[in-house]
């Protein structure tokens, strides 16, 4: 670049906290300097922006002055950057498509400026929902019809008028305008996040609804026990079928499942509901759309984008933004600041990493692990600094803004903050993992499964860089592929899942390993995969088929774009029993929060019983992949003496298994040494199956009959139980019946068992 930091000799560039960098990774020590050099370059941006904007706070909310604008006044302010126009004017409703009336002036660099007076009633010429149209008119005295880049509200047109979208002004009166009511919420040490997009999200043959989605959708989110929503599709697409990732008009949040305040809405009352709001992001390319989107705006091939080959993506079709631009970098830095300021998310997951950090965009190109791959001539260093700029500026603008990035390259210090010499993200998502199952339900049976390598998987991560770990997302669900519960039970599905009415031969075979598989995959990823977990919208029940939008090619059904929300509504449907696990699964870990714990040890990995074992935050998780095998008193080590108790197991009644463990077990270690523990345990592990243990009260006392005694303050929380089906009753509640401490569901049920049954004072165990 050219500035005073990039003028220096590297090594002479300080990053603030890179020796912390170096010493977590000492194979980073011979690029050194090109971390310093990246980071020179970051810093002569930060003072560009400094000398020409005054701060970088200033810069990243041009979105207040870029634009259309309706002042307080109500006189109308329109500003532009266009720098390869000769001319530009304003066009709409409001001058009845004057092509001349209403001409921009021309500024410096590159920069039109339009100012219109009130009427002489004082009230503004722009309407609200009046269309408007920018004309360029290019040197060669071409005039062509745009959209603002900055436009606020975009509508897809009647058919009877053709396909471009139009930008409406959206100034709705003061008591239509919402007012959000609930607070923004702390960023979660735990990340449990539900993907979803609004516009698939009903059952019905349609485009669902914010408002619909409100009512239909969160509530089933929060009962999942997700704390955290990633919504995708937001900003506007004029191709519905592209799932959001070709982006028309960046400011715009998609006007077909309603307006800005709907969407404001639907975000206030997630965070009322307790729930961390992410939006899904593009900022890696755009849609080359041009007469509704950024493409050409200024009737030049250039202007948001690369000009020539290297502002085409050679797969995607899209344009390539140029990240060396300054009018660039203040229109993405702004969009980021616009949906956190205007509409109040919480947080970002970037779309498309590995495309805008590499030349190569990735394509065709596999990753060793090498690290000059990662500090080579193919490293594209403006867009490296772009995201440095990124998260510089979420991070210290918004303390509990988390963002996520979409690389599979494995780029290391993609999630080290900027002052250490990394690219500043919180979190990146493990897409190998995804990859590793598929691949295993493609091509092995199960009695080839590698133990080891699966463990490889989900563990195969930079230390101190928190991975967002998930069995599947959305591109596992698009047509051309299938999700994991259709490439384990596949067209069985179709008949098969009743809860009432038994099958027979293969199909009763096929469904009830696609149901305990299913269980398992999605529990040892959430387990051991990363700090973080993913899951998309309706796979947690195991939602059959695939994902594909209405389009030409299927005759525009939105048969395959939709939820089925009636198969786990169903109660006669077995898909209720997936959801009834992700469900405990979720709540469970928001009480012992594993996905926040560093400290995993994986103990075992037997390939010829395909049992894998491991300890995480005080839990031991135990997983008997074998078809068949069931084994007595196998033996499995642990670090911590005492006795173990059963917290969930997949093969529960409830989740669709057998109910081959007694919960009201407990395991008592032996102080013998086994797999590099200090202390051991013996348990039952039923095929196809997983558990989760924990340390429970070592010692126990017993009494005759009434079991209440007086609530005592030492008592620890998880040592008050329900008599009968052993549920801990802190979080849950309780009743008192005949002197004994149920749980509601038992409660309503009781007739089981009579008193004087010996029962643990302490952990209110039955004996």
């Amino acid at each position: 670049m050219g500035g005073k930091y990039s003028s220096l000799n590297p090594m002479d560039v300080n990053v603030p906290n890179l020796e912390d960098f170096l010493k977590r990774d000492p194979y980073m020590k011979p690029y050194e300097k090109e971390i310093r050099r990246r980071y020179a370059v970051f810093l002569d941006y930060i003072d560009k922006i400094n000398e020409y904007d005054g701060s970088l706070d200033k810069f990243t909310k041009s979105y207040q002055t870029y634009g259309i604008h309706i002042l307080p006044n109500n006189n109308v302010r329109c500003y532009e950057w266009a720098p390869g126009a000769k001319a530009l004017y304003l066009v709409g409703d409001f001058n009845n498509w004057n092509d001349t009336s209403h001409p921009y002036k021309k500024l410096d660099y590159g920069k039109w400026v339009l100012e219109i007076n009130a009427d002489d009633k004082g009230a503004a010429v722009l309407q609200h929902l009046s269309e408007v149209k920018i004309i360029i008119e290019t040197e060669f005295g071409e005039k062509l019809f745009r959209l603002s880049p900055w436009a606020k509200y975009v509508v897809q047109p009647p058919e009877c008028d053709g396909y471009v979208y139009k930008q409406r002004i959206w100034n709705p009166p003061k008591e239509e305008k919402y007012i959000f009511k609930h607070p923004k919420i702390t960023k979660p040490k735990s990340l449990r996040i539900y993907e979803c997009h609004v516009g698939i999200a009903t059952s019905k043959p349609k485009v669902g609804t914010y408002l619909e989605f409100i009512e239909n959708v969160l509530p089933r989110i929060v009962d999942l026990g997700y704390n955290a929503i990633q919504l995708m599709a937001i900003m506007e697409h004029a191709y519905y079928a592209s799932f959001g990732y070709q982006v028309t008009n960046f400011f715009a949040a998609s006007s077909r499942y309603g307006t800005p305040e709907e969407l404001k809405k639907l975000i206030d009352v997630a965070h009322e509901k307790g729930l961390y709001v992410l939006l899904d992001v593009i900022h890696s390319h755009a849609s080359k759309n041009v007469l509704d989107g950024l493409n050409q705006f200024d009737g030049t091939n250039s202007c948001f984008f690369h000009d020539g080959p290297k502002g085409d993506h050679p797969l995607w079709d899209s344009r390539l933004f140029n990240y060396s631009e300054y009018e660039v970098l203040r229109f993405l830095l702004s969009n980021l600041r616009f949906y956190i300021d205007e509409y109040n998310f919480d947080g970002f997951r970037f779309d498309g990493i590995t495309s805008m950090i590499y030349h190569s965009r990735g394509v065709g190109q596999g990753f060793s692990g090498h690290y000059d791959e990662y500090f080579g001539l193919n490293v594209d260093t403006e867009a490296i600094v772009f995201l440095l700029l990124t998260n510089h500026l979420l991070h210290t603008h918004y303390s509990e803004c988390i963002t996520i990035a979409e690389d599979v390259s494995g780029m290391p210090g993609m999630c080290r903050p900027v002052c250490e010499g990394g690219i500043g993200f919180d979190y990146r998502l493990g897409m190998a993992i995804p990859d590793k199952w598929i691949e295993l339900l493609k091509k092995y049976p199960d009695e080839e499964w590698n133990m080891g390598n699966i463990v490889h998987t989900l563990t195969n991560r930079r230390w101190m860089e928190k991975t967002v770990a998930y069995a599947e997302s959305h591109d596992q669900a698009l047509v051309g592929d299938k999700t994991i519960a259709f490439w384990l039970m596949d067209k069985e599905m179709y008949w098969h899942m009743s809860a009432v009415i038994p099958s027979e031969g293969d199909a009763a075979l096929i469904i009830d390993r696609g149901i305990a598989l299913h269980k398992m995959i999605r529990l040892i990823t959430h387990s051991l995969g990363g700090e973080a977990y993913l899951n998309f919208m309706g796979n947690e029940f195991g939602h059959p088929e695939w994902l594909d939008f209405p389009r030409q090619g299927n005759n525009s059904s939105y048969h395959y774009a939709r939820r089925q929300w009636n198969l786990v509504d169903d109660p006669l449907l077995k898909y209720k029993f997936l959801n009834n696990f992700d469900r405990e699964m979720n709540h469970l870990e928001e009480k012992y929060g594993w996905l926040a714990s560093n400290n995993v040890y994986v103990s075992l990995k037997h390939e010829t019983d395909k049992v894998i074992a491991f300890e995480r935050t005080d839990l031991l998780f135990v997983f008997n992949f074998h078809p068949s095998q069931s084994f007595t008193d196998y033996k499995i080590g642990v670090d911590s003496a005492g006795i173990y108790e059963l917290l969930l197991d997949t093969d529960r009644i409830q989740f669709g298994g057998h109910s081959r463990l007694d919960c009201t077990v407990l395991h008592h270690t032996i102080s013998e040494m086994w797999a590099n523990r200090q202390n051991s345990l013996k348990l039952y592990l039923p095929s196809r199956s997983a558990a989760i243990y924990c340390r429970t009260c070592d010692k126990h006392e017993f009494i005759v009959g009434r079991v209440i005694k007086a609530m005592n303050a030492n008592w620890h929380p998880r040592c008050f139980r329900c008599v009968l089906c052993s549920k801990e009753l802190a979080d849950l509640g309780f009743v008192k019946n005949q002197g004994r401490a149920l749980c509601h569901e038992c409660n309503a049920q009781e007739k089981a068992v009579g008193l004087g049954k010996y029962v643990c004072y302490r952990c209110q165990k039955l004996y």
